[in-house]
């Protein structure tokens, strides 16, 4: 009489790995800076140098604005300067000849002195030099004055050329960093205000942030660890899986978000590839730390029954049994295996659902499990 059928199975050992302990959680993008970029300057924008979604490069032209008014500015306030100068120039030859007449005339009133003491010239006349002599220095004195006073004008208007020559610069709108122009908002023709709305916004996306939470009992790990070194994050996009970014971990908000029980981080990336885009939903996967010679299976041998997680192990003489299992933490398409089976154990990964304890079976190849002919 013929035995019972002997199953083909596929089959996988366990092994003893570094497991990384990973935290997975969806997070979203958002750029680094945004910059709305306005008008510092009043008047007609003229043209408008670069193309809506377009890289822009820090200290590249964006705008130009009517610049004529404040050309006129420039070298009104310039003339107004050189008026100061000859202005200055004059009052410096008036003093020059005060000085001299005060001198003179105070030369005079001391020779009146002398010659009134000896009786050899009259009270009136020794008066008459004393009053020129005052009057001169009254007059020095005034120049002096008109002088400081043309000097402080000069400083003003000398101002007032750095305040027209800065407005003549603000004709020109450049990026104040690197990043991504979106929708342009006002367009050549119109005219703008100061600090008006916004002409154009810029995102910087190199480099780029990735905002994510996870549960709060992991703070004092992630603050531990990233103390010693920064955390390591990855990301891949929902709509290409298959494509990851890394980056590392650089804000751990500071306070918990007591509504929810989380604790909200942030990631930076360089985004060189231009992969991560603001606004955009990403699988964010923090890695705390690496458990050391973990026991592994692929997550497709374990199976759940009424008594809770278990494999078929294969045993020295080709048959099977059910080996209860505790499951510990999965990454990709591998489980980590806590209690139940150790290293160098095998384990069924394919054709289980006709098996039963104490089954015979034959390893095949997982492509032929199930096949014809086998």
């Amino acid at each position: 009489m013929a035995g019972p059928p002997v199953m083909p199975v596929s089959v996988a050992k366990v092994v003893q790995q570094a497991v990384p302990t990973d935290l997975r959680v969806v997070g979203t993008v958002e750029a680094s800076a945004i910059v709305q970029i306005k008008s510092q300057i009043a008047g007609e924008l003229t043209a408008v140098t670069f193309t809506e979604g377009q890289n822009v490069s820090k200290g590249e032209l964006l705008f130009r604005i009517d610049s004529r008014p404040y050309e006129d500015a420039v070298q009104q306030a310039q003339a107004a300067v050189e008026r100061d100068k000859a202005q200055i120039a004059q009052a410096e030859a008036t003093l020059a000849r005060d000085t001299a007449q005060a001198k003179y005339a105070e030369t005079d009133a001391s020779l009146q002195s002398e010659l009134s003491k000896g009786g050899l010239t009259s009270k009136s006349q020794f008066d008459q030099s004393k009053t020129n002599a005052d009057v001169a220095q009254a007059s020095a004195k005034a120049t002096q004055a008109t002088i400081e006073s043309a000097r402080a004008a000069m400083r003003a208007d000398e101002v007032a050329i750095e305040t027209a020559k800065l407005n003549l610069s603000y004709c020109q709108i450049l990026a104040p960093l690197s990043g991504r122009t979106g929708n342009l908002l006002v367009h050549a023709g119109n005219l703008v205000k100061i600090n008006d709305v916004p002409l154009v916004v810029i995102h910087q996306v190199s480099p780029i942030f990735v905002d994510f939470s996870v549960p709060e009992q992991h703070l004092g790990a992630i603050r531990r660890l990233n103390a010693n070194h920064k955390l390591t994050v990855r990301v891949t996009s929902q709509d290409d899986p298959g494509r990851t970014a890394t980056g590392v971990l650089s804000v751990i908000d500071n306070t918990v978000d007591a509504a929810t029980g989380t604790i909200h981080l942030k990631a930076t990336f360089e985004n060189g590839d231009g992969m991560l885009w603001p606004g955009q939903f990403v699988t964010a996967v923090l890695t705390l730390d690496t458990v050391q010679n973990a026991d592994v299976i692929p997550a497709i041998a374990v199976q759940t029954g009424q008594q809770g997680s278990f494999v078929f192990a294969l045993k020295a003489n080709n048959t099977v049994e059910i080996r209860p299992v505790t499951v510990g933490r999965e990454f990709g398409d591998k489980v980590v295996v806590e209690k139940g089976v150790g290293a160098g154990d095998t384990v069924v990964t394919d054709g289980f659902l006709v098996l039963f304890p104490g089954a015979a079976v034959r390893v095949v190849d997982a492509s032929k499990v199930g096949a014809g002919g086998l």
